[in-house]
């Protein structure tokens, strides 16, 4: 959590070292990926990250430039490779406070949480974006990001209202067999809420998702569509293809399932516009048909 010491290591941060914020982010490293597209999105470049590759399979934008360090897992960053590159910051989230003891060796480390049980994590995004904007003189930019950001949700909401008439589950597929449901304290569900649509997964979630739950599932809201989140494994919609009961779906059957770009699970604020746009762009032109 961002709790009195981060906010104490954040000023020190900014009072002693003013050429960091001048120089964005050259010498920050990100271990959570909301924070490095949150980075990214405000203009700043971190000298390293992590399992970058699969960042831009799956998160897909804003893409990190290649001069990024690749610091490896996200779960086990590689050490001595941040120890060399010596960041004056490192940006974790609730998921990695665990590191913080050999982080800390290295750097001065801010936790900024993102994703917290039975928490929807749109407002915490917000802050986190903000904090990362004071910490690196962007304070300008986050501010016109979350507006812009507002606003855009807001506009897709509008365009999105036709598709009010269903609820609307947000799921990922691993296998043709089962799905994992994005609920209340998912940045998915999140959004849904705010562009005024309804989740169709109202049972429990912790930290985003459910644990893979059987297709039969979705047969409990007949009424419901279906967003399909990305990447979606070729094996897995090759065989969905043939796949009885996903076909037998009301919501497949009637043209109300829809695919979905890769977008990342655990994102921030592009993350969320990523999502916002990908319904609009696969959903929009069916509402407007009614």
């Amino acid at each position: 959590m961002f709790t009195r010491r981060n906010l104490l290591v954040a000023s020190a941060f900014a009072a002693l070292t003013p050429s960091v914020a001048r120089a964005a982010g050259r010498t920050v490293a990100t271990i959570d990926w909301g924070h490095l597209e949150t980075c990214l999105a405000l203009g700043i470049v971190p000298a390293a990250a992590t399992e970058l590759r699969q960042f831009r399979e799956i998160a897909v934008e804003p893409s990190p430039p290649r001069e990024v360090a690749d610091l490896g897992l996200r779960g086990a960053p590689n050490i001595e490779l941040l120890r060399m590159i010596a960041p004056d910051l490192v940006l974790i989230s609730d998921f990695y406070e665990y590191q913080r003891p050999l982080l800390e060796r290295i750097s001065p480390v801010v936790n900024l949480p993102v994703y917290q049980s039975g928490k929807p994590p749109y407002a915490l995004a917000e802050q986190s974006m903000a904090a990362i904007g004071a910490l690196l003189g962007r304070e300008a930019q986050a501010q016109a990001y979350m507006a812009a950001a507002r606003a855009e949700i807001e506009a897709i909401g509008q365009r999105l209202g036709q598709l009010a008439r269903h609820p609307v589950f947000v799921i990922s597929l691993g296998d043709s067999r089962h799905f994992r449901a994005f609920g209340a304290d998912s940045m998915f569900g999140d959004v849904v809420v705010r562009l005024g649509l309804e989740n169709a997964w109202t049972d429990p979630t912790s930290y985003s998702a459910t644990a893979p739950v059987g297709l039969e599932a979705l047969a409990r809201i007949p009424g419901a569509s279906i967003a399909v989140i990305g990447p979606t494994p070729p094996e897995t919609r090759r065989t969905l293809a043939e796949n009885a009961l996903w076909n037998a779906l009301p919501a497949v059957a009637e043209g109300r399932a829809g695919d979905l770009a890769p977008i990342n699970h655990f994102g921030a604020l592009p993350s969320a516009l990523r999502f916002a746009r990908a319904l609009d762009r696969v959903f929009g032109s069916r509402a407007d048909a009614g």
